[in-house]
């Protein structure tokens, strides 16, 4: 099992890299296949999305026939055909299209590990474990700035996506032969998502789900890019640098929140609290959007390492979901929480486009782009203040 989480942890990183390297792409697709900001914003958005709207059946599979098939299938079928469709893109929609296959691909890696946590580990360390499976797989989002703009330079963009489409389907066969399913429980298939969706408790935890990871995820997988771009004329080194350094902020955010629930003896108010200060940061991008290029990176990667509280608060909400409707419950609330960032991701090329003004300072949008962030997370924390503090 050991071998199995490992290569879950390596189709994770995969994953991340995937919702992040478009950043990356920004030029090349716009020299060959003609995709904009906002086509990829909404390509973007689209990954997000079909694997959100991915989570209710394979929350049933992974209670009705369990990690192993689950992963190893959808992550072939969606990850390495999706990449295979990228690498042969020649319009903006293809690349929508592969994007939204990839997103489905990717949907069961992460949850698949979660529902082996929740089942075969205590209760105390889901945290912690949920936030090393976060953490080492954040190295996606490493894997898909500076190395990826090295390998652009070295193989060419396609080249470089048919090789991870190999890839996708070599993690695909591991899965399949390493990863062992948790013993069944009896009343596993009793119950249903709408036995959630009862549940109180969950529905003040939420919005702050829905909201906290998307301002990272966006900024990270997509508005880098342009705004870097625009504003400050950084070439894809530039860009590749910018994001490596946002990378890393994220990776040491994922390892940092883990352990301080029981550290502190809390969730709640360190959730608030990394989430109140990422949100600072975002306000003070809105009201000063053109600092120096060093500047801007460093409150881009402070957004970034407060924004990676999605284990903590997964760990939060899943202390509320009874035993055999862990596949479920964790896929709902990782449904809440990639639904929240494609539904943002979509949104933000309209509303880009809706502000732009070429009489107007090239920072303008995206002061406003960083104030809807802000916004955001802003609302999540004020309802997270009526939730219930849990530690088991």
């Amino acid at each position: 099992m050991r071998l199995g989480l490992v290569l879950l942890c390596a189709g994770y990183i995969l994953s991340q890299f995937f919702r992040a390297f478009l950043a990356v792409l920004t030029r090349v697709l716009e020299q060959d296949v003609g995709a904009g900001p906002e086509d990829l914003a909404f390509a973007s958005g689209l990954w997000f999305l079909t694997f959100a709207a991915a989570q209710i059946p394979v929350g049933a599979a992974l209670d009705r026939i369990g990690p192993r098939r689950t992963a190893a299938v959808i992550l072939a079928i969606g990850g390495g055909g999706g990449a295979a469709f990228f690498a042969m893109a020649t319009t903006p929609m293809h690349i929508w299209i592969a994007m939204g296959l990839i997103g489905i691909g990717c949907s069961p890696v992460l949850m698949a590990s979660y529902f082996i946590f929740a089942r075969m580990y205590p209760a105390a360390m889901f945290a912690t474990l949920g936030a090393v499976m976060i953490g080492v797989g954040s190295l996606g989002n490493l894997a898909g700035s500076a190395p990826l703009a090295w390998a652009i330079g070295a193989f060419g963009w396609r080249e470089t996506i048919w090789g991870l489409s190999a890839l996708s389907l070599i993690l695909a066969v591991g899965i399949w032969l390493t990863v062992q399913d948790p013993p069944r429980i009896i009343s596993e298939t009793k119950g249903s998502v709408l036995d959630i969706l009862r549940m109180p408790a969950l529905w003040v935890v939420f919005p702050l789900l829905m909201v906290n990871y998307a301002p990272a995820a966006g900024l990270r997988g997509l508005w880098v890019g342009p705004y870097l771009t625009d504003v400050h004329g950084a070439t894809e080194t530039g860009i590749g640098m910018a994001t490596l350094a946002m990378g890393l902020a994220m990776i040491a955010g994922a390892f940092l929140y883990g352990p301080l629930d029981r550290i502190f003896g809390t969730r709640k108010w360190v959730i608030f609290g990394g989430n109140a200060l990422s949100c600072a940061a975002l306000f003070m991008l809105a009201l000063w959007p053109q600092p120096g290029f060093v500047t801007a990176v460093i409150l881009f990667a402070v957004v970034g390492f407060f924004g990676m509280s999605y284990p903590l608060i997964m760990a939060h909400g899943r202390s509320f979901v009874p035993p055999h409707l862990a596949g479920r419950g964790i896929t709902l609330m990782n449904l809440v929480s990639i639904g929240g960032v494609g539904v943002m991701q979509v949104a933000t090329g309209p509303l880009y486009r809706a502000v732009a003004d070429p009489a107007a300072p090239a920072a303008q949008p995206y002061s406003v782009l960083f104030g809807f962030f802000a916004a955001l997370i802003l609302i999540g924390l004020v309802v997270y203040l009526f939730s219930r503090d849990r530690l088991d």
